[in-house]
């Protein structure tokens, strides 16, 4: 009695702490939803779990008229059942998203305020409720209510997926189209199978009375073209009798020829039926292109096809994601700053760390790694992180292939797989190195990878869909197995959720990775013949697969190569940086010309005549040290150079206002008049210049040439005449010199000598050297004789009218 008691004491304590438990966990999501009402408003799904969210916008298009049967989930996100619901219900919908043609899942969030109309109008009023709706539902349809939905029964994916299939079986007319008949065939069908069906294998299962195998198989091959699926019971001996079937469930393989075959699997089950019915020749998804044959893509001469293990990892593939993340994805983000440099950070890290590379891959990563580490601000521009990729310090045996080379990765067309599948494996590999190199943390890789997708990912949806499934489970991760299971876990559910995609290549279908094929240990069945993946082999399989031992390294430049291309390309930018920099200062002196225009014409003669100058002075002292004469300038030389000054100056600034500019003309004028200030201004002048040009009674005209002759100040002064006389020999190369500097002015380019020429004929005079042309001499003569007439005239007026006035005088 003492012992019944304490077992019932027991049993009620034990009755109590599962209470209490439950209270607690009650309580614990009654502060989430609190603390947390984003969480609450987003309620308890999303996209990504493959159930159809449903909305007072939506509701009628999805549960009205519909060519499929939907099930649907009204919950409240604050209920304790609905949230230990949730994980079944996203299960039953990876279970069965290949027969979303016929029946698909979809759920509503009650306790969100807009729509509780809509949970009202199908008379909802407890949590979880599931209805199912016929397709082609009427406007007025509520639904059929699932029964206990509460129950522990309830929560097994396997019974809500039974009971789904008897609703279809009993659907009423019209049936869904896209369902298939789910009822046991005859022999009599079979005969007539092929004449009525357009496919090349049928699959006959052979099963008991009351096994769902055979229509479960038959809805996994919905999406599937060219196979038809049929269950034959046990009862039907006459095909039973036929083949000779002892196994139940057994499958068989029925060719249009009439010919048998049992389907070889390891284990006589739903997953394994299924499996290796979509891989048989011939059978491809519906509206998904037949695969591309090997000899087609080998025969492609844009990237001809690499033949590759596929029990093999490839170093092409991984140096090729590295390549895509490093240059591509990190390149549309100019400046990297906050949150994305600490992921950016953490991501390199990681790299340095586990990555199997190469030396030089190595020697790049950590290099980049150290000066990310030594990063003092809040920010770094992609442009310095580039020099780092390409080496731009050229440091020795470092380098990071450049270009894409996938062989494990690559695609029946450009577009598919590659770089997310590069990415998968990278971080398989970097995760299986952490736990053999003896990491410190489980949880670095992971983390690294969701900052990483989260910050630079180019798949937003992608990157959207794996924070759901990181911030759900990636806490549960606690040692760095776990670590390597999670990632190969939630690999596997972006797999289910693709199948079928436009992404999907028809070469390499999205499946539950590894295949029983591939590892045979890893699939196993629970006692009710489900499914169940062994962990206890999936881990040593990936440690082995993933490991750097199993990476090869076909198709790889060789290092040198590398490191050699990589100088090629360092040099051939240096050369392009001086080009472009000596492009640009040609064009800045350009824009310097043009806003600042150069010495006008009198700035560049001055400084010719300035040489000139200092060149005759070095010459004159020469001369006078030759003929043992004084340093002392002669008697013109002086006038000379104060005669070139005045040029100058009146070159930049006319010496007389308001004087008209106008030509030099020939040089004969009045001699009575003139004769003295013109022949010294013009004796001057011919010193200046070098030489003069022979006196001719003819405008404008020279005459042939003869001996040159010096101008001197030697003869009378009394007259006032300048001389001439014959040319010394030093002279004679002074103006040799001259000459030479002439040519030397023509090559600075011809516009300067013309306007040094009008300028010669047009500059203004200085008051010692005047000219003065027969129109002023005219004037000047007209206004004399004006002058003159005129004192005559008042000669004569005063001399008239002295005389009359004396002429009264006289008078008595």
């Amino acid at each position: 009695m003492a012992r019944r008691c304490g077992r019932a004491t027991t049993r009620f304590t034990e009755e109590i702490q599962k209470h209490a438990r439950k209270i607690a966990t009650s309580a614990v999501w009654l502060c989430l939803c609190l603390l947390f009402p984003s969480a609450t408003e987003a309620g308890l799904y999303t996209a990504s779990d493959q159930v159809v969210l449903l909305t007072p916008e939506n509701a009628e298009s999805v549960l009205i008229n519909s060519t499929a049967a939907i099930f649907v989930e009204f919950y409240a996100s604050w209920c304790g059942h609905c949230i230990a619901f949730a994980p079944v219900y996203k299960s039953l919908a990876r279970d069965i998203t290949e027969w979303k043609p016929a029946v698909d899942l979809a759920a509503i969030d009650c306790a969100a305020e807009e729509n509780r109309k809509v949970c009202t109008a199908f008379g909802i009023r407890a949590y979880p409720t599931i209805k199912f709706f016929h397709a082609y539902s009427k406007a007025e349809s509520k639904g059929e209510a699932f029964k206990g939905t509460t129950t522990p029964s309830t929560h097994d994916v396997r019974v809500l997926r039974h009971r789904i299939i008897d609703k279809l079986e009993n659907h009423e007319e019209p049936w869904p189209p896209a369902c298939p008949p789910l009822e046991p065939t005859s022999q009599a069908e079979i005969d007539s199978f092929f004449e009525t069906n357009n496919v090349q294998h049928l699959a006959l299962i052979f099963e008991d009375t009351n096994s769902y195998i055979g229509r479960e198989v038959t809805l996994d091959l919905l999406q599937f073209e060219t196979v038809a699926v049929r269950r034959v019971l046990s009862t039907e001996k006459v095909l039973v009798t036929k083949l000779g079937v002892t196994d139940f469930p057994s499958c068989y393989l029925y060719s249009p020829e009439g010919n048998f075959t049992r389907l070889d699997v390891n284990i006589e089950a739903r997953t394994f039926y299924s499996y290796a019915l979509q891989r048989l020749p011939g059978v491809t998804r519906s509206g998904k292109p037949p695969p591309v044959t090997l000899d087609v893509l080998a025969n492609n001469t844009q990237e001809p096809w690499k033949p590759f293990n596929e029990y093999k990892v490839y170093m092409a593939d991984l140096e090729s994601t590295l390549h895509f993340s490093l240059r591509v994805e990190l390149a549309a983000h100019t400046v990297i700053k906050g949150e994305a440099l600490t992921s950016l950070k953490e991501y390199i890290s990681v790299l340095a760390k586990y990555f199997p590379g190469r030396p030089v891959v190595m020697n790049l990563l950590k290099s980049l790694n150290a000066r990310l580490q030594n990063q003092t601000g809040d920010e770094i521009s992609y442009e310095a992180i580039g020099e780092i990729l390409d080496n731009s310090a050229q440091s020795p045996d470092t380098a990071l292939p450049e270009g894409v080379r996938w062989v494990g990765c690559q695609g029946s067309q450009p577009h598919l797989r590659r770089y997310p599948c590069g990415m998968w494996i990278l971080f398989h590999v970097l995760t299986v190195q952490a736990k053999n190199t003896g990491g410190t943390d489980p949880k670095e890789v992971l983390s690294a990878m969701r900052k990483y997708v989260r910050s630079f990912f180019g798949c937003t949806a992608c990157a959207e869909h794996f924070e759901i499934m990181a911030s759900e489970s990636l806490v549960e991760v606690n040692t760095f197995s776990s670590a390597a299971l999670w990632l190969w876990s939630r690999h596997n559910r972006v797999n289910n959720r693709l199948a079928g995609a436009l992404s999907e290549d028809p070469n390499f279908p999205k499946i539950q990775w590894p295949s029983p094929e591939m590892c045979p240990a890893c699939h196993s069945v629970k006692e009710n013949g489900e499914h169940r993946w062994s962990q206890e082999q999936v881990l040593p399989f990936l440690m082995s697969y993933f490991s750097s031992s199993n990476i090869l390294t076909d198709y790889l430049e060789s290092e040198s190569q590398i490191v050699v291309k990589q100088r090629e390309k360092h040099a051939s930018r240096q050369q392009a940086l001086e080009a472009q920099e000596h492009v640009q200062r040609k064009a800045r002196e350009a824009l310097d010309s043009m806003t600042h225009p150069p010495p006008s014409q009198s700035t560049v003669q001055d400084e010719e005549e300035e040489e000139e100058e200092e060149e005759e002075e070095e010459e004159g002292g020469e001369r006078a040290a030759v003929e043992g004469k004084t340093l002392e300038t002669t008697p013109w030389a002086k006038p000379e150079m104060e005669v070139g000054r005045g040029r100058r100056q009146a070159h930049k600034k006319p010496s007389i206002v308001g004087l008209r500019m106008r030509e030099l003309q020939e040089d004969i004028v009045d001699l009575d008049s003139f004769v003295n200030q013109h022949y010294k201004a013009k004796a001057l002048q011919v010193a200046a210049s070098g030489r003069v040009k022979r006196r001719t009674l003819q405008r404008k005209e020279e005459q042939d040439p003869g001996p040159v002759f010096g101008l001197a100040v030697e003869l009378d002064v009394g007259l006032r005449m300048a001389g001439l006389q014959p040319v010394e020999a030093d002279f004679e190369l002074h103006v040799g010199q001259q000459r030479k500097q002439l040519q030397r002015r023509e090559l600075t380019g011809q516009h300067f000598v013309e306007e040094a020429e009008l300028s010669q004929r047009g500059r203004w005079m200085s008051v010692l050297n005047i000219g003065f042309s027969k129109v002023d001499i005219s004037l000047c003569v007209i206004l004399y004789f004006l002058s003159s007439m005129c004192l005559l005239v008042m000669y004569l007026f005063f001399k008239n009218r002295l005389r009359l006035r004396r002429d009264k005088v006289a008078l008595p």
